[in-house]
Protein backbone atom coordinates (compact mmCIF):
# COMPACT_ATOMS: atom_id res chain seq x y z
CA UNK A 1 0.00 0.00 0.00
CA UNK A 2 1.37 3.28 -0.80
CA UNK A 3 0.66 5.98 1.81
CA UNK A 4 0.48 10.29 1.21
CA UNK A 5 -0.43 12.77 3.32
CA UNK A 6 -3.62 14.01 1.50
CA UNK A 7 -4.93 11.99 -1.13
CA UNK A 8 -7.67 13.74 -3.74
CA UNK A 9 -10.14 11.17 -5.77
CA UNK A 10 -11.03 13.38 -9.01
CA UNK A 11 -9.15 14.81 -11.90
CA UNK A 12 -12.03 17.32 -12.74
CA UNK A 13 -11.95 21.18 -12.46
CA UNK A 14 -12.28 20.52 -8.22
CA UNK A 15 -9.68 17.89 -8.05
CA UNK A 16 -7.06 19.87 -9.88
CA UNK A 17 -7.52 23.56 -8.37
CA UNK A 18 -7.42 21.78 -5.01
CA UNK A 19 -4.51 20.50 -5.70
CA UNK A 20 -3.20 23.54 -6.74
CA UNK A 21 -4.53 25.44 -4.41
CA UNK A 22 -2.96 23.12 -1.63
CA UNK A 23 0.61 23.04 -3.44
CA UNK A 24 0.37 26.55 -3.39
CA UNK A 25 -0.23 26.52 0.50
CA UNK A 26 2.67 24.71 0.87
CA UNK A 27 1.76 21.31 1.33
CA UNK A 28 3.95 18.60 0.65
CA UNK A 29 2.70 15.35 -0.09
CA UNK A 30 -0.78 15.08 -2.33
CA UNK A 31 -1.94 12.36 -4.52
CA UNK A 32 -4.52 12.67 -6.99
CA UNK A 33 -6.62 9.32 -8.23
CA UNK A 34 -7.95 10.04 -12.03
CA UNK A 35 -8.41 7.48 -14.43
CA UNK A 36 -9.14 9.85 -17.57
CA UNK A 37 -5.97 10.71 -19.85
CA UNK A 38 -7.86 14.10 -21.07
CA UNK A 39 -9.06 16.76 -18.95
CA UNK A 40 -11.92 18.95 -20.06
CA UNK A 41 -13.39 22.37 -19.35
CA UNK A 42 -17.07 21.32 -19.20
CA UNK A 43 -18.91 24.59 -19.49
CA UNK A 44 -17.76 24.77 -23.11
CA UNK A 45 -19.45 22.05 -24.23
CA UNK A 46 -22.68 23.97 -24.09
CA UNK A 47 -20.93 26.14 -27.07
CA UNK A 48 -19.99 22.96 -28.67
CA UNK A 49 -23.36 21.70 -29.22
CA UNK A 50 -24.43 25.70 -30.88
CA UNK A 51 -21.50 25.56 -33.41
CA UNK A 52 -19.38 27.98 -31.31
CA UNK A 53 -16.88 26.01 -30.25
CA UNK A 54 -14.65 22.78 -30.90
CA UNK A 55 -13.76 20.07 -29.02
CA UNK A 56 -10.24 20.61 -29.66
CA UNK A 57 -11.20 24.27 -27.68
CA UNK A 58 -11.97 22.42 -24.12
CA UNK A 59 -9.66 19.64 -24.07
CA UNK A 60 -6.44 19.35 -22.34
CA UNK A 61 -4.32 16.43 -21.88
CA UNK A 62 -4.73 15.36 -17.88
CA UNK A 63 -0.46 15.21 -17.06
CA UNK A 64 -0.49 19.02 -19.08
CA UNK A 65 -2.85 20.26 -15.91
CA UNK A 66 -1.90 18.10 -13.02
CA UNK A 67 -0.01 20.55 -10.87
CA UNK A 68 3.84 20.04 -10.97
CA UNK A 69 4.83 18.16 -7.08
CA UNK A 70 1.62 16.59 -7.68
CA UNK A 71 1.77 12.22 -7.62
CA UNK A 72 -0.57 11.25 -10.58
CA UNK A 73 -2.18 7.81 -9.88
CA UNK A 74 -3.96 7.22 -13.08
CA UNK A 75 -6.03 4.29 -12.20
CA UNK A 76 -9.96 4.05 -11.60
CA UNK A 77 -11.40 3.69 -7.96
CA UNK A 78 -13.40 0.58 -6.72
CA UNK A 79 -14.43 0.95 -3.46
CA UNK A 80 -13.03 3.42 -0.10
CA UNK A 81 -12.14 2.34 2.90
CA UNK A 82 -13.43 5.08 5.58
CA UNK A 83 -11.66 3.41 8.44
CA UNK A 84 -8.14 3.88 7.05
CA UNK A 85 -8.69 6.23 5.28
CA UNK A 86 -7.36 4.29 2.11
CA UNK A 87 -8.37 4.38 -1.75
CA UNK A 88 -8.92 0.91 -3.40
CA UNK A 89 -8.53 0.96 -7.36
CA UNK A 90 -8.10 -1.67 -9.69
CA UNK A 91 -4.36 -2.07 -9.15
CA UNK A 92 -3.93 -1.71 -5.41
CA UNK A 93 -4.45 0.42 -2.52
CA UNK A 94 -3.61 4.04 -1.91
CA UNK A 95 -3.82 5.19 1.92
CA UNK A 96 -3.77 8.68 3.27
CA UNK A 97 -4.10 10.83 6.81
CA UNK A 98 -6.59 12.97 5.01
CA UNK A 99 -9.19 11.89 1.82
CA UNK A 100 -10.94 14.46 -0.24
CA UNK A 101 -13.95 13.24 -2.54
CA UNK A 102 -14.13 15.01 -5.90
CA UNK A 103 -14.86 12.42 -8.87
CA UNK A 104 -17.73 14.62 -9.87
CA UNK A 105 -21.24 12.45 -11.07
CA UNK A 106 -22.24 9.98 -13.97
CA UNK A 107 -24.99 9.66 -16.11
CA UNK A 108 -27.67 7.38 -15.13
CA UNK A 109 -28.61 5.54 -18.23
CA UNK A 110 -31.23 3.56 -16.46
CA UNK A 111 -33.10 6.31 -14.82
CA UNK A 112 -34.72 7.10 -18.48
CA UNK A 113 -36.29 3.73 -20.30
CA UNK A 114 -34.96 4.23 -23.71
CA UNK A 115 -32.68 7.17 -23.86
CA UNK A 116 -29.69 5.18 -24.57
CA UNK A 117 -30.96 3.88 -27.37
CA UNK A 118 -31.93 7.32 -28.93
CA UNK A 119 -28.66 8.15 -28.43
CA UNK A 120 -27.64 5.30 -30.02
CA UNK A 121 -29.76 6.16 -32.97
CA UNK A 122 -28.58 9.47 -33.34
CA UNK A 123 -32.15 11.17 -32.71
CA UNK A 124 -31.51 12.11 -28.92
CA UNK A 125 -28.54 13.36 -27.15
CA UNK A 126 -26.98 16.32 -25.29
CA UNK A 127 -24.44 18.75 -24.72
CA UNK A 128 -23.82 17.13 -21.26
CA UNK A 129 -22.64 14.00 -22.77
CA UNK A 130 -19.10 14.17 -24.45
CA UNK A 131 -19.64 11.62 -26.51
CA UNK A 132 -22.94 13.40 -28.16
CA UNK A 133 -21.80 16.83 -27.79
CA UNK A 134 -20.42 17.42 -30.84
CA UNK A 135 -23.55 15.73 -32.67
CA UNK A 136 -25.80 18.22 -31.06
CA UNK A 137 -25.23 21.08 -33.17
CA UNK A 138 -25.35 19.64 -36.76
CA UNK A 139 -28.52 17.84 -35.94
CA UNK A 140 -30.68 21.57 -34.74
CA UNK A 141 -29.29 22.75 -37.43
CA UNK A 142 -29.94 20.58 -39.89
CA UNK A 143 -33.80 21.20 -38.73
CA UNK A 144 -36.54 22.98 -40.62
CA UNK A 145 -39.76 21.59 -39.87
CA UNK A 146 -40.57 19.12 -37.20
CA UNK A 147 -41.04 18.58 -33.39
CA UNK A 148 -37.51 19.45 -31.00
CA UNK A 149 -37.93 18.59 -27.61
CA UNK A 150 -35.12 19.98 -24.62
CA UNK A 151 -35.09 19.03 -21.14
CA UNK A 152 -33.91 20.39 -17.83
CA UNK A 153 -32.43 17.45 -15.76
CA UNK A 154 -33.35 17.94 -12.18
CA UNK A 155 -30.60 17.89 -9.38
CA UNK A 156 -28.38 17.07 -8.60
CA UNK A 157 -26.89 17.79 -12.24
CA UNK A 158 -23.15 19.55 -13.03
CA UNK A 159 -24.80 23.03 -13.79
CA UNK A 160 -28.32 21.52 -14.65
CA UNK A 161 -29.38 25.27 -15.28
CA UNK A 162 -27.29 25.78 -18.24
CA UNK A 163 -29.53 22.80 -20.13
CA UNK A 164 -31.21 26.32 -21.03
CA UNK A 165 -28.01 27.51 -23.17
CA UNK A 166 -28.36 25.06 -26.40
CA UNK A 167 -32.57 25.59 -26.74
CA UNK A 168 -31.74 29.77 -26.46
CA UNK A 169 -29.14 29.39 -29.01
CA UNK A 170 -30.81 27.00 -31.10
CA UNK A 171 -34.08 28.79 -31.22
CA UNK A 172 -32.17 32.19 -32.32
CA UNK A 173 -30.91 30.54 -35.16
CA UNK A 174 -33.57 28.93 -36.46
CA UNK A 175 -35.28 32.49 -35.67
CA UNK A 176 -32.39 34.42 -37.90
CA UNK A 177 -32.97 31.39 -40.68
CA UNK A 178 -36.78 32.51 -40.94
CA UNK A 179 -37.20 28.59 -39.89
CA UNK A 180 -38.59 28.86 -36.35
CA UNK A 181 -42.33 29.61 -37.45
CA UNK A 182 -41.87 25.80 -38.60
CA UNK A 183 -40.88 24.15 -36.08
CA UNK A 184 -42.54 22.92 -32.82
CA UNK A 185 -40.00 23.46 -29.84
CA UNK A 186 -41.00 21.92 -26.66
CA UNK A 187 -39.20 22.22 -22.84
CA UNK A 188 -39.65 19.88 -19.98
CA UNK A 189 -38.82 21.67 -16.91
CA UNK A 190 -38.64 19.89 -13.34
CA UNK A 191 -40.11 22.67 -11.52
CA UNK A 192 -42.71 25.42 -11.96
CA UNK A 193 -40.29 27.97 -13.28
CA UNK A 194 -36.84 27.32 -15.05
CA UNK A 195 -34.54 28.68 -12.21
CA UNK A 196 -36.81 29.50 -9.23
CA UNK A 197 -35.68 32.76 -8.90
CA UNK A 198 -38.07 35.89 -9.66
CA UNK A 199 -35.99 38.36 -11.76
CA UNK A 200 -34.08 35.83 -13.46
CA UNK A 201 -37.62 33.76 -14.26
CA UNK A 202 -39.30 36.69 -15.55
CA UNK A 203 -36.47 37.49 -17.72
CA UNK A 204 -36.73 33.66 -19.03
CA UNK A 205 -39.99 33.73 -19.14
CA UNK A 206 -40.27 36.45 -21.46
CA UNK A 207 -37.28 34.88 -23.64
CA UNK A 208 -39.14 31.92 -23.79
CA UNK A 209 -43.15 33.54 -24.78
CA UNK A 210 -40.80 35.41 -28.07
CA UNK A 211 -39.85 32.03 -29.21
CA UNK A 212 -43.08 30.68 -28.71
CA UNK A 213 -41.11 27.64 -27.09
CA UNK A 214 -44.26 25.28 -25.10
CA UNK A 215 -43.36 24.76 -21.78
CA UNK A 216 -44.14 22.14 -19.67
CA UNK A 217 -43.43 22.46 -16.06
CA UNK A 218 -43.09 19.95 -12.95
CA UNK A 219 -42.19 17.63 -15.34
CA UNK A 220 -40.16 14.93 -16.60
CA UNK A 221 -38.79 12.75 -19.63
CA UNK A 222 -39.74 8.90 -18.32
CA UNK A 223 -39.01 7.08 -21.24
CA UNK A 224 -38.21 7.13 -25.41
CA UNK A 225 -38.57 4.78 -28.16
CA UNK A 226 -38.89 5.18 -31.76
CA UNK A 227 -39.11 9.48 -32.01
CA UNK A 228 -41.91 9.08 -29.11
CA UNK A 229 -40.63 10.99 -25.75
CA UNK A 230 -42.93 9.94 -22.86
CA UNK A 231 -43.31 12.59 -19.90
CA UNK A 232 -44.50 12.49 -16.84
CA UNK A 233 -46.74 15.41 -15.47
CA UNK A 234 -48.47 16.44 -12.79
CA UNK A 235 -51.67 15.84 -14.40
CA UNK A 236 -50.41 12.66 -16.15
CA UNK A 237 -48.18 10.96 -18.74
CA UNK A 238 -48.23 12.76 -22.01
CA UNK A 239 -46.70 11.00 -25.39
CA UNK A 240 -44.43 13.08 -27.62
CA UNK A 241 -44.62 11.19 -31.24
CA UNK A 242 -42.92 12.22 -34.08
CA UNK A 243 -39.69 14.18 -32.17
CA UNK A 244 -37.18 14.93 -34.61
CA UNK A 245 -34.51 15.49 -32.34
CA UNK A 246 -34.61 15.03 -28.69
CA UNK A 247 -32.13 16.92 -26.60
CA UNK A 248 -32.43 15.06 -23.69
CA UNK A 249 -30.28 15.31 -20.31
CA UNK A 250 -29.63 11.93 -18.30
CA UNK A 251 -30.15 12.01 -14.60
CA UNK A 252 -27.15 11.73 -12.54
CA UNK A 253 -25.74 10.10 -9.78
CA UNK A 254 -23.03 9.48 -7.48
CA UNK A 255 -20.61 6.58 -8.68
CA UNK A 256 -21.68 3.45 -6.65
CA UNK A 257 -18.57 3.08 -4.70
CA UNK A 258 -19.78 6.05 -2.44
CA UNK A 259 -22.72 4.45 -1.15
CA UNK A 260 -21.02 1.31 -1.02
CA UNK A 261 -18.55 2.23 0.96
CA UNK A 262 -20.99 3.59 3.25
CA UNK A 263 -20.05 7.46 2.77
CA UNK A 264 -23.20 8.69 1.15
CA UNK A 265 -26.17 10.15 2.69
CA UNK A 266 -29.94 9.95 2.53
CA UNK A 267 -30.05 11.44 -0.92
CA UNK A 268 -31.16 9.16 -3.68
CA UNK A 269 -28.32 10.11 -5.78
CA UNK A 270 -25.69 8.90 -3.51
CA UNK A 271 -23.86 11.89 -2.55
CA UNK A 272 -20.98 12.04 -0.45
CA UNK A 273 -22.61 13.09 3.18
CA UNK A 274 -21.15 16.02 4.18
CA UNK A 275 -21.52 19.13 6.36
CA UNK A 276 -22.34 21.91 3.61
CA UNK A 277 -20.67 24.62 5.56
CA UNK A 278 -17.51 23.21 6.41
CA UNK A 279 -17.17 20.13 3.53
CA UNK A 280 -16.21 17.23 6.19
CA UNK A 281 -17.57 14.12 6.24
CA UNK A 282 -20.16 13.87 9.02
CA UNK A 283 -19.30 10.28 10.52
CA UNK A 284 -15.58 10.25 9.02
CA UNK A 285 -13.68 13.29 10.16
CA UNK A 286 -10.73 12.05 7.77
CA UNK A 287 -13.03 12.40 4.71
CA UNK A 288 -14.11 15.54 2.95
CA UNK A 289 -16.01 16.34 -0.61
CA UNK A 290 -16.89 18.97 -2.83
CA UNK A 291 -18.18 19.53 -6.20
CA UNK A 292 -21.09 18.19 -7.91
CA UNK A 293 -20.75 14.72 -5.94
CA UNK A 294 -21.14 16.67 -2.41
CA UNK A 295 -24.46 17.24 -0.79
CA UNK A 296 -23.96 21.06 -0.18
CA UNK A 297 -27.42 21.79 -0.35
CA UNK A 298 -26.72 23.73 -3.47
CA UNK A 299 -26.49 23.63 -7.29
CA UNK A 300 -23.37 22.58 -8.77
CA UNK A 301 -21.64 24.69 -10.53
CA UNK A 302 -18.26 25.82 -11.85
CA UNK A 303 -18.68 29.42 -9.77
CA UNK A 304 -19.74 27.20 -6.80
CA UNK A 305 -16.37 25.18 -6.68
CA UNK A 306 -14.22 28.64 -6.67
CA UNK A 307 -15.29 29.11 -3.66
CA UNK A 308 -15.69 25.34 -2.20
CA UNK A 309 -11.55 24.82 -2.78
CA UNK A 310 -10.69 28.13 -0.89
CA UNK A 311 -12.97 27.38 2.01
CA UNK A 312 -11.28 23.55 1.93
CA UNK A 313 -7.99 24.52 1.54
CA UNK A 314 -7.97 26.10 4.57
CA UNK A 315 -10.13 23.79 6.34
CA UNK A 316 -7.44 20.80 5.20
CA UNK A 317 -4.75 22.52 7.11
CA UNK A 318 -6.47 23.84 10.03
CA UNK A 319 -6.22 21.89 13.33
CA UNK A 320 -8.61 23.43 15.38
CA UNK A 321 -12.47 23.36 14.05
CA UNK A 322 -13.38 26.94 15.82
CA UNK A 323 -11.47 28.33 13.15
CA UNK A 324 -12.82 26.60 10.65
CA UNK A 325 -13.89 28.85 7.34
CA UNK A 326 -17.88 27.93 5.81
CA UNK A 327 -19.15 27.76 2.49
CA UNK A 328 -22.17 29.45 2.02
CA UNK A 329 -23.93 27.71 -0.95
CA UNK A 330 -23.01 30.32 -3.37
CA UNK A 331 -23.39 28.95 -7.03
CA UNK A 332 -23.51 30.87 -10.82
CA UNK A 333 -25.84 29.77 -13.40
CA UNK A 334 -24.63 31.76 -16.82
CA UNK A 335 -27.85 31.08 -19.47
CA UNK A 336 -27.63 32.90 -22.72
CA UNK A 337 -30.88 33.76 -24.09
CA UNK A 338 -29.91 34.34 -27.46
CA UNK A 339 -26.71 33.66 -30.01
CA UNK A 340 -24.33 36.34 -28.36
CA UNK A 341 -26.53 37.52 -25.08
CA UNK A 342 -26.33 36.06 -21.64
CA UNK A 343 -27.97 36.33 -17.88
CA UNK A 344 -25.66 35.82 -15.04
CA UNK A 345 -27.48 34.40 -11.98
CA UNK A 346 -25.63 34.30 -8.53
CA UNK A 347 -27.52 32.94 -5.56
CA UNK A 348 -26.76 31.42 -2.04
CA UNK A 349 -27.97 28.05 -0.62
CA UNK A 350 -31.04 29.61 0.23
CA UNK A 351 -31.64 30.96 -3.27
CA UNK A 352 -31.46 34.25 -2.71
CA UNK A 353 -29.61 36.54 -5.38
CA UNK A 354 -25.63 37.65 -3.83
CA UNK A 355 -24.77 39.45 -7.36
CA UNK A 356 -20.80 39.13 -7.22
CA UNK A 357 -20.39 42.82 -8.22
CA UNK A 358 -23.15 45.60 -7.49
CA UNK A 359 -23.32 47.11 -10.49
CA UNK A 360 -23.97 45.98 -13.67
CA UNK A 361 -27.21 43.96 -13.33
CA UNK A 362 -25.72 40.51 -14.40
CA UNK A 363 -29.11 39.26 -14.73
CA UNK A 364 -29.82 41.19 -17.57
CA UNK A 365 -28.89 39.70 -20.55
CA UNK A 366 -25.76 41.45 -22.46
CA UNK A 367 -23.30 40.77 -24.89
CA UNK A 368 -20.21 41.35 -22.58
CA UNK A 369 -21.33 38.90 -20.35
CA UNK A 370 -21.99 36.11 -23.10
CA UNK A 371 -17.97 37.20 -24.16
CA UNK A 372 -16.37 36.95 -20.72
CA UNK A 373 -17.96 33.44 -20.35
CA UNK A 374 -17.88 32.02 -23.80
CA UNK A 375 -13.89 33.90 -24.33
CA UNK A 376 -12.21 35.09 -20.80
CA UNK A 377 -13.38 32.23 -18.37
CA UNK A 378 -11.70 29.51 -20.52
CA UNK A 379 -8.38 31.32 -20.28
CA UNK A 380 -8.82 32.04 -16.90
CA UNK A 381 -9.55 28.49 -16.06
CA UNK A 382 -6.57 26.83 -17.67
CA UNK A 383 -4.30 29.45 -16.84
CA UNK A 384 -5.13 30.36 -13.49
CA UNK A 385 -8.30 28.27 -11.74
CA UNK A 386 -6.27 25.03 -12.44
CA UNK A 387 -2.81 26.64 -10.96
CA UNK A 388 -4.58 27.62 -7.91
CA UNK A 389 -4.19 31.25 -8.67
CA UNK A 390 -8.20 32.21 -8.04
Amino acid sequence: MTDHEMLIVGGGNAGISLVAKLLRDGQQDVGLVESESVHRYRPLLNYVGAGQASMASLERPTDKVVPDGCTWIQERVVAVDPDGPSVLTAEGRFGCSTLVLCPGLEEHWDATPGLADAYAAGWAGSTFVVETAPLVWPALRALSTGRVLFTVPPEPAPCGATALKPLFMACDHWRRTGVLQDLDVRLVLPRQTPLGVPQADDELERTLASYGVQVMREAEVTALADRRVTVATSSGEQAIDDVAFAHVVPHYRAPRWIAESGLAGATAAGLVDVDPLTLRHRRHPAIWALGDVADLATRPSGGALRKQVVVLAHNLTTDDEKFFQHYDGYTVMPITVARHRLMLVEVDRDGHQVPSVPFPDLVRPRRATWAVDRYALPITYFRRILRGKV
